[in-house]
């Protein structure tokens, strides 16, 4: 690795080993990271050549404006964190768990927003020779769609934006190992719900009713057709109800069922053909048996595309500044979880990557969004090592 780069990041790791804690012990849920983000600005606020701002209540962006030759000015690069936590009960056992109640760091936030305070801080020693400008921004509510992504995204955060990243924790991986793909690498995910209203009857004369259980069961049965046979296999998507309630009781058919699901495709062309197989079959069924629905539709992200030209600037990172220490693989296959950054890369050109943060027994290891979660704090420097080095590349 580079020497300078290994030297700036291993002297702000107690830093961001301090600001993890803190925000893990502190965690507050999306669109309500009011002492977060005081937490940040209050860190961060008497380093020389920022500039800190909010376009959100809950929200930081901190700007580094570069000295350096004129050759590069006008170039500037965006790096994003996110910074809210989940609505979980903590039962990881760690020695600075969650002192919130029912509200954990179940997802790495808190790595994230330690690692970009930590660049934020190199980035300002910096600054007399950054050619350009540096953008943190510490976004809010990634777990709450519509999510703060596109907030931000609409408040004109990337104005003048040339590239986007962000990187995100991985429990399952190795320190030192980083992912990313080139396109596709996470999924849309939209959400549905679905009342069934039937007519409610005895059950000893289930002629009288219109049963909404059995509708609402062949309605599941069915909507698994859609993929299987309505769907290109190669370009397959999701679509899971994972929830089904009705008021009856041994001997009650009920009035009313209500089913909710989601909905997740790595195709931004099939989006919405997905959304109107599930309504017209919905439709088909209800039609049958003569019953009345409510159909709805909650939008969520978009698929996540990393940009090329953005992947190979990182490729580049890597080969020119951190290998041999740090690996960065293009081997794995797109997730069908969902990710607000991708907002951003609908705007500019943007590449998220993954880093490994795994406590060794991979297999075991409690996955993101578990009560049980539990994160390598080795992992920080890579993370900083590897926002350092983006500045390196694109700016010095």
């Amino acid at each position: 690795m580079n020497s300078e780069i290994k030297s700036l990041s291993k002297s702000i790791e107690a830093d961001m080993i301090r600001w993890r804690r803190h925000f893990h012990e502190n965690p507050e849920c999306s669109f309500q990271e009011y002492q977060t983000v005081d937490y940040i600005k209050k860190e961060l606020e008497n380093l020389p050549n920022i500039e800190i701002s909010r376009l959100t209540p809950t929200s930081l962006q901190i700007l580094v404006k570069g000295g350096g030759a004129a050759d590069g000015a006008g170039k500037r690069i965006a790096l994003r964190a996110d910074i809210d936590a989940l609505p979980v009960e903590e039962k990881s056992g760690e020695p600075f768990s969650s002192k919130n109640k029912g509200r954990m760091h179940a997802c790495g936030h808190d790595f994230h927003t330690a690692i970009l305070m930590g660049a934020v801080k190199i980035a300002s020693q910096l600054s007399p020779k950054i050619k350009g400008e540096v953008l943190f921004i510490f976004q809010h509510a990634e777990e709450l769609p519509p999510g703060g992504g596109i907030e931000l995204v609409k408040a004109g955060v990337l104005n003048n934006v040339d590239m986007v990243f962000a990187l995100h924790a991985d429990p399952t991986t190795p320190v030192g190992i980083v992912n990313s793909l080139d396109g596709v690498y996470c999924a849309s995910t939209d959400n549905f719900s679905l009342l069934i209203k039937g007519r409610g009857a005895h059950g000893s004369m289930p002629q009288k009713s219109i049963d909404p259980i059995v509708i609402g069961s062949q309605i599941v049965d069915v909507l698994q057709t859609i993929v299987s046979r309505r769907m290109d296999p190669f370009n397959a998507p999701v679509v899971t109800v994972a929830t089904f309630k009705a008021d009856g009781e041994f001997n009650i058919i009920p009035d009313n069922a209500y089913l909710a699901g989601t909905l997740r495709t790595h195709d931004k062309n099939i989006r919405q053909e997905i959304q109107d197989l599930v309504d017209k079959t919905i439709k088909g069924i209800t039609d049958i048996y003569g019953a009345q629905y409510e159909f709805k539709i909650i939008k969520g992200y978009p698929v996540g595309i990393n940009d090329s030209k953005a992947l190979k600037v990182c490729q580049s990172v890597f080969d020119d500044y951190l290998s041999p220490d740090y690996q960065l693989s293009l081997d794995g296959k797109p997730m069908f979880g969902g990710e607000d950054f991708a907002y951003y890369q609908e705007k500019v050109p943007g590449c998220f990557m993954f880093f490994g943060a795994g406590r060794g027994d991979f297999d075991k290891s409690a996955m993101l969004h578990s009560s049980k979660l539990r994160l390598n704090e080795d992992a920080l420097q890579v993370g900083v090592s590897i926002h350092i080095g983006l500045i390196y590349k694109l700016l010095l």
